[in-house]
């Protein structure tokens, strides 16, 4: 995806640091805003995963460090959630002003209570999500009661959240004792997506039925079985970018379709995450990827796989057309595919060359097919297209193509 990293000013003046995720097209159908959960920030896996999939659908996500945490301006001990939400609609001003409202709103935990008293105040807002949001600001309370007494006592009191060091001020606790979020959902009157998981430990599932019960339609649950508050497994994230993404569109008009800006068939990218490099053709996006064991981050097929996925597609397709022209009866294809590197003394059609690649490729037939028919179906798989490209002489041509301005 591409990054733009940027500050803007909150109410109070303060920088805040924060990104905008962009499709690869440039060229987004929709803007949201993504609140990140108590203490955490901008950078945190489990909102690039999600915004990472977003992206992938037209949404540009803009995503930012709230006042005192991460890289932006503040101290965290004068902020309160009152800030966060001020934040959340300093930030769709933010978006407003140089790009295009946000339709969509999305908070993680806390963040996720604060996006849905954000949505209240931000008329632009036409979709909100909630991931493993408490029914009620001050359910986060519990995570300093041991400090509660100091905190009464002297004003303020340090505390440990996740290994770090944070100092909660009363007027943090007297900030959440105010916030009535069951009346907010009451009279919010905007589509909401509401994620939780019952393994939940920190935030009950138990405040997703609040959520829900105190929203009006059209609302919507999914559960998020097996993930933890954090959604520290990657698939989990993924899951829920990918759900929002088709979620959304039932409610928000995304206009037309994600136009590819290239005079090729495809495009492909990678920005500073490593090897996830993005892929588009036509109105298709995935991406591509290593896998961990060689400091990938897994997100998507390898190069090579995605050779293996073309010759396995255009083998099953040819089979299958051929067996309709034929009135075969063909029930099923499915091709095994693999790479691997030889030497040439192993392959006795092979000249002379160290090393040469190997693509192997085993076909299972399922349908009433005589063995003649088998045998038949196995030497049109070499007349496919992409067997053919692959086995005759390939000539690349590699040209330099000055950068497009970016247009948002």
């Amino acid at each position: 995806m591409n990054t733009i990293s940027f500050t803007f000013k909150n109410e109070q003046g303060l920088a805040l640091s924060a990104k905008l995720d962009l499709p690869i097209t440039k060229k987004p159908l929709q803007y949201a805003i993504f609140s990140h959960f108590f203490t955490g920030n901008k950078n945190f896996t489990a909102v690039r995963n999600i915004s990472r999939a977003l992206t992938q659908n037209g949404i540009a996500v803009m995503r930012f460090d709230f006042a005192g945490l991460g890289d932006s301006e503040g101290n965290f001990e004068d902020t309160n959630f009152s800030t966060n939400v001020d934040d959340l609609i300093s930030a769709a001003r933010y978006l407003t002003a140089h790009y295009k409202c946000p339709k969509i709103i999305i908070g993680h935990s806390l963040g996720g209570a604060a996006a849905v008293f954000a949505a209240s105040q931000i008329d632009a807002i036409e979709a909100v999500v909630t991931i493993g949001a408490p029914a009620d600001p001050v359910h986060v309370g519990h995570l300093f009661e041991s400090c509660m007494e100091t905190i009464n006592t002297k004003g303020q009191a340090k505390v440990d959240i996740a290994g770090r060091k944070f100092i909660i001020k009363k007027q943090f606790l007297d900030d959440l004792e105010s916030k009535d979020m069951p009346a907010v959902l009451k009279e919010l009157r905007k589509p909401i997506l509401v994620f939780h998981s019952p393994q939940d430990k920190v935030v009950e599932v138990a405040n997703a039925a609040k959520i829900y019960g105190h929203a009006h339609h059209p609302k919507s649950f999914v559960s998020l079985d097996g993930a933890d508050h954090l959604l520290t497994r990657k698939e989990d994230s993924m899951y829920v970018g990918e759900v929002v993404s088709s979620w959304v569109k039932r409610y928000v008009d995304f206009g037309g379709s994600q136009d590819l800006e290239t005079d090729k068939q495809v495009v492909a990218r990678i920005g500073t995450s490593h090897y996830t490099t993005e892929v588009v053709a036509r109105q298709h996006n995935w991406l591509a990827d290593e896998p961990k064991a060689v400091s990938g981050a897994d997100l998507g097929p390898s190069p090579y796989e995605l050779l293996l996925s073309s010759l396995g597609a255009c083998t099953a397709m040819t089979l299958r057309m051929y067996a309709d022209r034929k009135n075969w009866a063909l029930e099923d294809v499915t091709v095994h595919l693999e790479h691997a590197k030889v030497h040439a003394e192993d392959c006795d059609d092979c000249q002379n060359e160290a090393k040469i690649d190997r693509l192997t490729r085993e076909i299972e037939l399922k349908g009433d097919l005589t063995e003649e028919q088998k045998n038949r179906l196995i030497e049109i798989a070499n007349k496919c297209p992409v067997h053919r490209t692959l086995t005759n002489k390939i000539d690349i041509v590699t040209q330099y193509r000055a950068p497009r301005e970016l247009a948002v």
